[in-house]
């Protein structure tokens, strides 16, 4: 969904307000808007340089964000339309959505749902916690085949995916992490540790392998009615992790996760300035995927262990070990560590200034 087209279309939903809303599925309209959940109105633009205008009558308060608005009541009753237009540079309509709230009988709007369709390119959420709203988005990887491992060397083997799954845009963000734990990803570390990186937009670090599953556990309890049914947030499986660093279905082959050449898509030893850099600095890979290699390392599912010979499906790994895989490399890495394939791994309990996490969206039960 990345803008909204040319034709003028307007779509009118009228939410009326009770006690209990069910869900709603418009394809129309979520073809464009992403939800509503309670009285916020969240969609996916990405205008880049156009103009989005917010129109509403004086019964009810529409606040106007980059890329979702806030709709509420200022009387116990009543209805509005707020329309949304998209606008292009030279100024013309681009296109124009209305929708048209409605609360009767001093009854306000609690909880009205559209959720997000599936297949998207994308899928995009907001959590508010903690003092911050924070938006992030998922990209989504095809099912498919590939050859997992080095190739060339013995450790190669065919792994099929047999699902389709959304993995992060970015790493899992400091702002995102303190939306969800109410405390900075590095608050345990030593005082050095922020030498690394502190802010908003640089991924989250010094976290655990067992941190980030309380991290998931909180996620999902505060984007229930945004997941797309049967699906949750959790890690990434190896094979997850290595196909999505690859392209998917997409992927032209190559070494560093976007490119031949790795200071084109990642931050590493040599160009980092021994420092983790804000997400999105570089270029994405083939699936609009950033910082796969380099930057920081990135917590996978899989417990170490020898990958098979033979064919995989689906696979998780080794059932037990001592440690969980990281995978990627971070801005400490050589240019060897950085390579898709390449992997390493760590206690559930370690901590390290160059180790994160990054988010999947999977209906895989692990």
């Amino acid at each position: 969904m990345k803008r909204f087209g040319y034709l003028a279309v307007i779509a009118t939903l009228v939410l009326t307000a009770c006690e209990d809303f069910q869900d709603i599925t418009s394809e129309r309209l979520s073809t464009y808007l992403m939800w509503i959940e309670s009285d916020y109105l969240y969609f996916d633009s990405d205008t880049e340089s156009q103009k989005i205008e917010i129109k509403s009558n004086s019964k009810w308060n529409v606040s106007s964000f980059p890329n979702w608005i806030r709709v509420s009541p200022s009387s116990g009753k009543g209805n509005t339309t707020v329309t949304i237009s998209v606008l292009k540079n030279d100024g013309k309509e681009d296109r124009e959505h209305a929708l048209v709230f409605s609360c009767e009988g001093g009854i306000e709007p609690d909880s009205v749902v559209v959720r997000q369709d599936i297949p998207s390119s994308s899928l995009s959420f907001i959590v508010s916690g903690n003092g911050m709203t924070v938006s992030f988005k998922m990209k989504r990887v095809e099912k498919g085949s590939f050859t997992m491992g080095e190739v060339g060397y013995n450790n190669t083997h065919r792994v099929t995916l047999t699902k389709d799954y959304y993995m992060g845009e970015t790493e899992v963000t400091q702002a995102l992490w303190y939306a969800v734990m109410g405390q900075s990803p590095i608050s345990d570390g030593s005082s050095w540790s922020s030498y690394y990186g502190i802010g908003d937009n640089y991924p989250a670090y010094y976290i655990s392998y067992e941190d980030c599953q309380k991290f998931f556990t909180k996620l999902n309890n505060m984007t229930e009615t945004q997941l797309p049914e049967g699906m949750s947030f959790q890690f990434p499986t190896e094979a997850e992790w290595e196909f999505a660093a690859k392209g998917g279905n997409k992927s032209k082959n190559y070494d560093f996760s976007g490119s031949k050449t790795l200071s084109a898509v990642g931050w590493y030893k040599v160009n980092s300035n021994d420092k983790i850099h804000i997400v999105k600095g570089l270029k994405a890979n083939e699936l609009g995927i950033y910082d796969m290699s380099g930057n920081v390392r990135e917590w996978c599912y899989d417990w170490d262990g020898a990958y098979s010979s033979s064919a995989q499906t689906d696979p998780t790994g080794s059932g037990t070990g001592y440690y969980r895989i990281y995978r990627g490399g971070s801005w400490e890495s050589s240019l060897a560590e950085c390579q898709c394939y390449d992997r390493d791994g760590g206690s559930p309990t370690s901590r390290r200034d160059d180790l994160g996490v990054r988010l999947a969206l999977s209906s895989y039960q692990l």
